[in-house]
């Protein structure tokens, strides 16, 4: 069976990001490393705890990674992500605190240790900044032969930002930490804004968590329908929200969902398009293509196993 890490933030489509992971039979998730973006890193860590448990898998580990980026001495939270996620990460939406605790190991070393434990078996999911994977490829470069696959949700590559006309919100966190994980070699699935926001949910779909009447369903469903208000204030044209994370995970699970190009790519780190993921000219010509772009996705099957999974976790989480 396939073993699975989340490297989260957790916000609301991270959130929505673990309930697929746990709702799919397929993999097994072995741990959630929490990184900074959404919210700090403490708040993210404290959403992982509670949300596993409330979901029903409090044997999860939730590990602490890095919380600020690799070249910069803290973070602070932008206001643009707290009106999109709420001040507490999940759309400010109460939920009870874990008893549970992080556990002790760092989530560098953790990773390090499932690429050598697990081998080809592991997928990395990064859904955030990209920092705490290129720290663990920089302390142990040699994972980038062993890990299986890294299926990142970050870049955009045939649609413009939405930092910016070139810079998409996870890879503007750490630029130089994306562009080593680009030119590192390992193999990696980028799954950009081209098909994230291709994959919208409604009110229509939240009201069937809603109708569960279980405390999980109502999480989902209050929790989601915060992050689509926010959407109808900064993306009105979309009639949606994005489900960025959770296309990442479906992926992981079943790479058949999206179509690629595969090519070696890198993140533009000088300049006015600082940011920006584009393909890397001075490895254009390299028969070894490290990297794919994902640039069309199965809309209607990506829909239904999202609902299908994230509905009978809901259903039967208490």
């Amino acid at each position: 069976m396939t073993k699975l890490i989340l490297d989260l933030d957790t916000g609301v489509d991270d959130a929505l990001a673990i309930a697929y992971a746990l709702g799919s039979p397929e993999v097994e998730l072995i741990g959630i490393t929490g990184t900074y973006g959404n919210v700090l890193l403490d708040q993210g860590v404290r959403n992982a705890l509670a949300i596993t448990d409330l979901l029903g898998h409090p044997e999860v580990g939730v590990y602490k990674g890095l919380p600020h980026s690799s070249t910069t001495d803290s973070f602070e939270v932008l206001e643009i992500s707290k009106f999109i996620h709420g001040a507490n990460g999940i759309g400010d939406v109460s939920i009870p605190d874990s008893n549970r605790e992080p556990q002790s190991e760092p989530a560098v070393d953790f990773i390090i240790d499932a690429a050598k434990t697990y081998g080809k078996e592991l997928v990395y999911v990064p859904t955030g900044p990209m920092t705490n994977i290129a720290a663990a490829l920089r302390k142990a470069p040699e994972i980038k032969d062993e890990i299986g696959r890294i299926v990142l949700m970050g870049g955009a590559l045939t649609v413009c930002g939405n930092v910016n006309a070139w810079e998409e919100a996870n890879i503007s966190q750490d630029p130089d930490a994306a562009d080593y994980l680009f030119r590192s070699g390992a193999p990696a699935t980028m799954i950009g804004l081209d098909v994230t926001l291709q994959t919208l949910l409604t009110y229509r779909e939240t009201r069937q968590w809603r109708d569960l009447g279980t405390k999980a369903g109502a999480f989902l469903a209050d929790m989601t329908d915060f992050y689509i208000k926010a959407y109808e204030t900064t993306s009105p044209h979309l009639g949606g929200c994005g489900l960025h994370d959770p296309l990442a995970v479906g992926v992981a699970v079943d790479p058949t969902l999206v179509d690629t190009l595969s090519m070696n790519l890198k993140v533009d780190v000088d300049g006015p398009t600082r940011g920006r993921t584009i393909g890397d000219n001075t490895r254009l010509n390299d028969p070894v293509k490290t990297m794919k772009a994902a640039v069309g996705v199965d809309v209607p099957r990506f829909l239904h196993e999202f609902m299908t999974r994230i509905t009978a976790l809901a259903k039967h989480a208490e």
